[in-house]
């Protein structure tokens, strides 16, 4: 946002005038298709007799491609188109400014300028540049480098699961081990007592010698 101080009130205010091409100012597309160049403006306080157009960079050359005056926001303007296979799809819609290129070739590939003045902002003006590629095809992604980490990843994780899993399993073999110990403690056990207890009987059972 400019600040912009007012030459016969002397106070200041908000100029904010903004033509934007979208969050991707570029596009590839292939010859003799039709495509959509994005554009749109913005104003904090409205708009009054706003002037657009549309530019294209021929080597340095600008050279106009459109341009119209809105009256006011939601007003169908009527553009003045100078290029062949041109056709203008905004109509204002939500401030939209856009144009249509049909059944493109690669003399239209380059640089085009969305511009916008608003004599109600003091004719603050402001521009966005959005570039067309034109190609015979579009590009293959090269996923490789995508596959690899991928595969790098799953590796990982299959080899941490199976280290889990022999680590469950070690563990369960020894609590088996540990409760068969256990078991075999307590048997001995039982039968130590059970010959301690035997030897005692067979000596309680001597019979008692005959006094003379």
């Amino acid at each position: 946002m400019v600040l912009h101080a007012g030459s016969n009130s002397g106070v200041w205010s908000a100029q904010a005038l903004e033509m934007s091409v979208g969050k991707v100012p570029f596009l590839e597309a292939v010859n003799g298709s039709t495509v959509t160049l994005p554009c749109t403006y913005a104003s904090c306080i409205g708009i009054e007799n706003l002037y657009f157009n549309w530019q294209f960079n021929d080597n340095g050359t600008m050279k106009k491609v459109c341009e119209s005056v809105i009256p006011s926001e939601g007003v169908e303007p009527d553009v003045n188109i100078y290029w062949k296979r041109v056709e203008f799809v905004g109509k204002n819609h939500h401030n939209n400014v856009s144009i249509l290129l049909w059944n493109i070739t690669f003399e239209d590939g380059g640089q085009y300028t969305c511009f916008g003045r608003n004599p109600k902002e003091h004719h603050k003006n402001h521009s966005a540049i959005f570039n067309l590629i034109v190609v015979d095809e579009l590009r293959e992604v090269d996923n490789t480098l995508t596959i690899i980490i991928a595969s790098a990843v799953g590796g990982a994780i299959a080899l941490l699961m199976g280290f889990m899993l022999l680590k469950n399993f070690t563990l369960f073999v020894l609590a088996k081990l540990e409760e068969k110990n256990k078991e075999c403690l307590v048997t001995s056990s039982g039968i130590d007592n059970t010959e301690n207890g035997l030897s005692g009987s067979k000596a309680d059972s001597k019979p008692t010698p005959k006094k003379k």
